[in-house]
């Protein structure tokens, strides 16, 4: 493939919704971001993906679109070391495969978490120095998008994962949300004093005050820290990361439903959500999850964005437009000395 050419696999069959969401998703981001969006290859059954597209607007089927047939698909609840032996032409394994091949730039998958880590992993390896992927997200808050790492890959985190971490999320910070300042890091724990926090975080604690310098590092943060503009980029394990993103997404949906529900009760009440359209339509734009959609899994030679298995045609929109961005942005470099650097600091 050329330097210059940037193509982007999808993995059509891994979503809740079907090969029909996650083609609409695709036709919507081309719709939406024309000048992001590159060339593409779909992957998953030949037949099915082609129904799909024809169902498509004519711009989106003018666009020229390969399909990469795979004859398998992986379920939600299969187990990783299972798919790896058993289901080789899978769709995501396949994606994936291209990657490795370099025959794409990049690849977005809304399949299952496990499968995406392990076969990822062991197919494209990681990136010198880094033993192990993080996938890492970002949080819309008002005032301040933040980024929360890790949220799933690992639930079990080491002290030295803790460190790479904390480097990478801070380097995709810079990536996904345009800062052009150094963002500020915090590990997340039960209390801000020195020596809070599980043994893990205790050492993590310290040696990430060793590399303050290579990141700017703040120092121990608590929940509501998260949500006040005090940090840019939140490091934690997987099992915590992954419960606390869960855990947002399911407040923010049950919030707008309680809004909802007890807005149309009277017509008063109607009338002042009728003259705050303005407010909510400001916080939906601002505030919606789906404006990311998609959560890279960092640390892997190749990008790779997992989105949800329940994303939205609008979340599938913009995972897309993000794995484009990352495919785009060239960091292995920086990232590789990075690491280097401070693994040099906390192995010696």
């Amino acid at each position: 493939m050329s330097s210059d050419r940037l193509v982007v696999a999808v993995d059509v069959m891994g979503s809740d919704g079907g090969a029909s969401l996650v083609v609409r998703g695709v036709e919507y981001a081309v719709n939406k971001f024309p000048g992001e969006i590159g060339e593409l290859v779909l992957v998953g059954d030949s037949v099915e993906i082609g129904t799909q597209i024809s169902r498509c607007g004519r711009a989106f089927r003018k666009k020229s679109v390969e399909i990469c047939h795979a004859s398998q698909s992986i379920d939600m609840a299969e187990k990783p070391m299972s798919a790896l032996r058993n289901k080789k032409d899978s769709s995501m394994f396949t994606a994936i495969g291209l990657l490795k091949n370099g025959e794409v730039s990049g690849i977005l998958s809304c399949g299952n978490t496990g499968c995406l880590v392990a076969g990822g992993t062991l197919k494209l390896r990681t990136m010198p120095g880094i033993a192990r992927p993080a996938l890492a997200s970002v949080i819309p808050v008002p005032g301040n998008h933040f980024v929360l790492v890790d949220v799933g890959a690992n639930p079990s985190t080491t002290t030295a994962n803790f460190v790479h971490n904390a480097v990478m999320g801070a380097l995709y910070h810079k990536a996904a949300i345009n800062s052009k300042k150094e963002p500020r890091v915090g590990l997340l724990t039960i209390g801000t004093e020195e020596g809070k926090g599980s043994e893990a975080i205790r050492e993590a604690h310290e040696m990430l005050k060793k590399i303050d310098g290579e990141i700017n590092y703040c120092g121990l943060v608590e929940g509501f820290q998260m949500f006040s503009n005090s940090v840019d980029v939140v490091v934690c394990d997987g099992f915590v990361g992954n419960i606390l993103l869960k855990t947002i997404e399911a407040l923010a949906g049950t919030l707008k439903n309680y809004v909802r529900k007890e807005m149309g009760k009277n017509p008063l009440r109607i009338l002042g959500g009728i003259l705050a359209r303005g407010v909510f339509m400001a916080m939906k734009r601002d505030l919606s999850a789906d404006s990311y959609g998609g959560a890279p899994l960092l640390g892997l030679n190749g990008a790779v964005v997992k989105a949800h298995g329940s994303s939205s045609v609008e979340a599938v929109a913009s995972a897309l437009r993000l794995t484009f961005k990352l495919a785009k942005v060239d960091n292995k470099s920086s990232l590789t000395k990075a690491i280097e650097r401070v693994n040099a600091l906390i192995l010696r």
